[in-house]
Formats: structure tokens, sequence, C-alpha cells
């Protein structure tokens, strides 16, 4: 009876040990829309102050009010947010990691109790029984002992600190450029603007032209000199869709070739030749890896370095991991570029510091260099593509689109005292200036 019972005991933990922790990622769901009448597929992604956030198959991210779905789905949203966060909380995961490795100890020492007793008994008075008890004593003490190796977040592989003075060499290739260092941080200074022509090719535009920026001082981008390799790395798809998430050698930042709706920057024609485009505040940066530097650097060289410290590296024919890089045999990692969609970066394999001012996606590392909307943000142009880009001197520049096959230019230019003049050419002719000037912050 009583070794009936103890095998019960010991059957029950067995299917605890071997039970499956965590699951594979949810199909899409189907959603209905009733304030539009539509059905549409796509995954949850989080709930907050009554907006949901949903991603279909296309990557492609969408917001809705929580009334816009019927009580069935606003439940099921709810459920699952509550659920997402209680996963979140930093307490209840330090107490289940306590209690999960108590728990693994207790297990081990009933192993090696039912081993030493059924040695002792087999000895002693030669049953066969107890042969079952020291199986299954030492089968827990394996179990746990394996699981507890599988389950280890320590890696043994220590990520070699950055070659501060190779990384500036990179930089120093370009004038405009100027680094500087401390303990923690290479920072990269520019004016925001780079030295190849720019915005030509954009067929989805939102009538902003590029400015310069104050990239300097404090407002530097900033590159971690000794990066750490990311418990849980953050994908590109479902976060940092704001702020740069790389800095290219020639000062410019990258972006995540994701807009800030969730959409394919370069797919949608918001890109120019040279894979970059100007954000709301005339901001120029890239949204795709910049390639066309590579001739600069020299074959072989990075292009690029991401927020997490890692260095961005042209095509190669290596096996890419998940995140589209390779794990060097010292402990140095890497990032590459493909032709296609997610391009770069698939997920930040390093560990950053999120912006707590910031949420999903629409969260961004820290630090971030800081921009200011001179303008007023305008709407998409419908139809208007790019067609020339030029200097006409100093800090004055030339755009010209067309338009329904006719042809509109925006001179603009700025001086010394931070006055910006615009002025809009139409194709009869005729014109008109606007002027603007920084506000104080």
């Amino acid at each position: 009876m009583k070794s009936n019972l103890l095998f019960i005991i010991l059957l029950l933990v067995n299917i605890h040990l071997f039970a499956h922790e965590g699951g594979h990622g949810d199909p899409l769901k189907q959603w209905e829309i009733t304030t539009n009448d539509i059905i549409i597929k796509a995954n949850f992604i989080s709930y907050e102050n009554g907006e949901v956030w949903l991603m279909d198959g296309n990557h492609t991210i969408q917001t809705f009010q929580i009334t816009d779905f019927t009580e069935a789905d606003q439940k099921f949203i709810k459920t699952k947010n509550e659920f997402i966060h209680s996963l979140n909380s930093s307490a209840a995961i330090e107490v289940d990691s306590q209690s999960s490795l108590s728990f693994h100890w207790a297990l081990i020492g009933l192993g090696i109790f039912l081993l030493s007793f059924s040695v002792f008994k087999m000895i002693k008075q030669k049953k066969v029984i107890y042969l079952t008890h020291g199986v299954l004593g030492l089968s827990v003490i394996l179990i746990v002992s394996c699981k507890n190796t599988g389950t280890t977040k320590t890696s043994t592989v220590q990520v070699p600190a950055n070659d501060v003075s190779l990384m500036q060499t990179f930089f120093k290739k370009f004038d405009s450029v100027t680094t500087h260092s401390d303990e923690n941080y290479l920072y990269v200074s520019s004016n925001g603007l780079p030295d190849h022509d720019m915005m030509v090719g954009i067929t989805n535009w939102q009538q902003q032209v590029p400015i310069k920026q104050n990239y300097t001082g404090d407002n530097s981008l900033a590159i971690p000199t000794h990066p750490k390799m990311a418990e849980h790395p953050l994908s590109t798809k479902t976060n940092l869709l704001k702020g740069a998430i790389a800095v290219a050698v020639n000062g410019i930042p990258i972006f995540n070739p994701l807009n800030n709706r969730g959409e394919d920057a370069n797919a949608i024609g918001e890109l120019d030749n040279w894979g970059g485009h100007c954000g709301r505040a005339d901001d120029y940066h890239y949204h795709l890896p910049p390639l066309h530097l590579q001739d600069q650097v020299g074959a072989g060289n990075p292009v690029a370095y991401a927020v997490d410290g890692f260095p961005v590296y042209g095509k190669t024919t290596e096996s890419l991991d998940e995140y589209l890089g390779i794990l060097n045999s010292d402990g140095s990692y890497e990032y590459h570029t493909i032709d296609e969609y997610p391009y770069f970066i698939a997920g930040m394999r390093g560990e950053v510091v999120l912006d707590p001012k910031t949420e999903a996606p629409e969260n961004q590392v820290y630090p971030q260099p800081r921009t200011q909307e001179l303008r007023p943000a305008l709407r998409p142009l419908r139809d208007a593509e790019i067609i020339d880009f030029k200097s006409l001197g100093e800090n004055s520049y030339a755009l010209t689109y067309s338009l329904d096959s006719k042809e509109y230019t925006i001179n603009y230019s700025w001086n010394s005292d931070d006055i910006y003049t615009y002025q809009f050419i139409n194709p009869d002719g005729t014109s008109s200036v606007e002027t603007y000037k920084p506000r104080q912050k």
C-alpha cells in the first residue's frame, strides 16, 4: 500500500515536470469591427487607454477603440490584456522563480532519499520492489537537473567590448561627423544631412524637406561600447517604431523599416533612392541600411552600428539567425542585410534601455536625440513624385516634384540667425514665400 502511494506521488511529480511551459504564437484571430461593419484577421498586441493595437499578416499595425469591437471581442481583449500584464509583472516573476527553484531542490532531495533508501533495502532484504523505487528516485534527480540546465538564463559567452578607436575610424571618413566617448557610449555628432543627394524617388511624400539637425553635445547619437546579449530580444515588428534603431557611419539615424503606422516604408514608396526620407521635424533619416556607404568605408566594414552596440554589415552568404545576425566564436555579434523585409535587425539582439515615456509599439531606445518641428505637419501629397533635389549653395536647396504631369519647385534656405525661408514655385511661374524660426525651448 505504501509503495503504491509513493508511486502515485512520484507519478504526479513527473507529470508536473513534463508539463509544457509557455506556448506557441497565436494564429491570426478574426475580429468584427462593428463601426465599419468589416472583418479583419490580426493578432492582438496591446490594449491601453481605450485603444486596441492589432497586427495583421503583413505586419501592419492597426489601432481601434475598444468600443469598435463586439462584446465578445471586448471581453477577449480585456481578459488577454490582464493575462499579459500578469505575466509581465516583475514581482510575480521573481516569486515564481524563487518558488520554482525551491521546489526543484526539494524534488532532488526526495530523489536522493529514494535512491539511498532503495539501495539500502536491496542490500539488506534483496527485494525487487525497492529497485523500482531506486529507478524512480534516480529519474527525479536526472529530470530536475536536466530541466534546470535547460532553462538557465546565464550565458557562458562573454561579449567583448567594442574597440572604440576602430569604430571612430569609420565615422572619421565623413567630414561632417565627429565622435567622442565616455565609459559607456560612443557619441556621434552631425548636422543630420548626408553628403549625397536626397529625396529623389519618393512617390508617397508628406511634403517634408531635409534641414539641418543639432545632433551635438548631449543631443548626439549614442552607441553602447559594452554591448550585452539581451535575455529577451525585442522584435522590431512590434517594438521601436519610434526613434533610431541604428546610426549610419555618416552620422545619419536609421529608423525601423516600419513607419510609425506599422507599414513597410520602402514598400509603400515613402523612401528615396538611398533608403531615406524626412520626418515631421524635417529630419532626414534612413529606414533601410545604407549599403551605398560601403564604398566609402571599404568592403567588409560596417555601414552602421545598432543602438544596442552591435555593428551592421552588408549582405553575406552565411546563415543568419532569426534576428538577421551572426554570433561569432569570440562572443561578438553582428547584423547583416537582406533584400526583403525586415531588411536588417529583425530583433534587437543586445540589451537596450527603453524610454519610459513611450509605449510599444511606438517605444524607443534611450538615450535618443531630440528633434524640433519647424513647420506645421502636412498631409501626404497624393500622386506627387520627387524628381530632383540639388544644392543651391551653403544651406540652400531646391526640391522639384511632379504632380499631374506638371513640375513644382520648393527653394528653401536658412541663415546664421536660424531664419528659414521657403519659396513655393508653381508651374505657371507664380510663387509664395513662407518664413519660420525655431521656437525657443
